[in-house]
């Protein structure tokens, strides 16, 4: 089940993420997120309260979990997306998170299907979403759900992280 986070899920969020970067220090990383700096339990912490965050819920234990908000980084105003909108019609996709535990099991497709049902119901005509640009596994995902990559650019996230980001998005 695909819910809206409550304040009880902080916790159980946030271990997915030290799961994840736990995997990636030992395995490589993907995401290029960093352990301590982001993602971290802040995300839910902030989110959670402002409606903006979500988790697949499966037997009691959260399965994935994302942001989904109307919020742009600066640097989306760098590409030359093929659909345009404003804020207000475009949701954006972050910080999707399936811990290795749960990986390869359709999560990642479940949520970003919710994302468009979403979007759909909130007027939104686009989604977009960033990702580290040698994320190949999240770039293959979003790809064979339909999103183009619009470009790729460079940023300093949260920052404080030197990237280069594949920047993609989904005309609904």
């Amino acid at each position: 089940m695909i819910r809206p986070a409550v304040s009880d899920d902080i916790e159980k969020i946030a271990q997915t993420y030290d799961e994840l970067l736990q995997w990636e220090q030992e395995n490589g990383s993907t995401t290029n997120w960093v352990s301590g700096l982001y993602p971290t339990r802040k995300v839910p912490e902030d989110k959670i309260p402002v409606g903006e965050m979500f988790v697949l819920e499966e037997n009691g234990d959260i399965c994935a979990s994302m942001v989904l908000n109307h919020d742009q980084l600066p640097e989306y105003a760098d590409i030359e997306w093929l659909y345009p909108a404003e804020n207000n019609e475009c949701l954006v996709i972050h910080t999707l998170c399936i811990p290795p535990s749960k990986a390869h099991r359709g999560y990642g497709k479940k949520m970003v299907q919710f994302a468009f049902d979403y979007a759909k119901t909130h007027g939104c005509k686009v989604i977009r979403i960033d990702t580290y640009e040698n994320n190949e596994p999240a770039k293959s995902l979003y790809q064979k759900l339909g999103f183009r990559i619009a470009g790729y650019g460079e940023c300093l996230f949260q920052g404080l992280i030197p990237e280069k980001l594949a920047y993609l998005e989904y005309l609904l």
